[in-house]
């Protein structure tokens, strides 16, 4: 489509498009909301336990590895600087 073909185009016929296309995603909206299923009770309370299990592993991983690389470091630079 050049550019004279949109300038020949009527800006109602514009409006009246851009109209028709909102209508047909709104419409494809609602039929897409009525597809999603909601999670039950039981669900919800699973995977919940999982999140709170796995931060707090995930808080001790880094933990352990804060306190080790600390203590790394902390050697290393003792050593570095008696060493001289």
């Amino acid at each position: 489509m050049g550019n004279e073909d949109r300038e020949a185009v009527n800006p109602l016929e514009r409006v009246k498009g851009a109209w028709q296309r909102l209508r047909q995603y709104a419409s494809d909206v609602w039929v897409e909301t009525k597809r999603v299923t909601r999670p039950g009770k039981q669900e919800v309370y699973g995977t919940t336990v999982m999140v709170i299990l796995t931060t707090f592993l995930f808080g001790i991983y880094f933990a352990i590895c804060d306190r080790t690389f600390g203590y790394a470091v902390k050697h290393l630079l003792d050593y570095l600087l008696h060493r001289s």
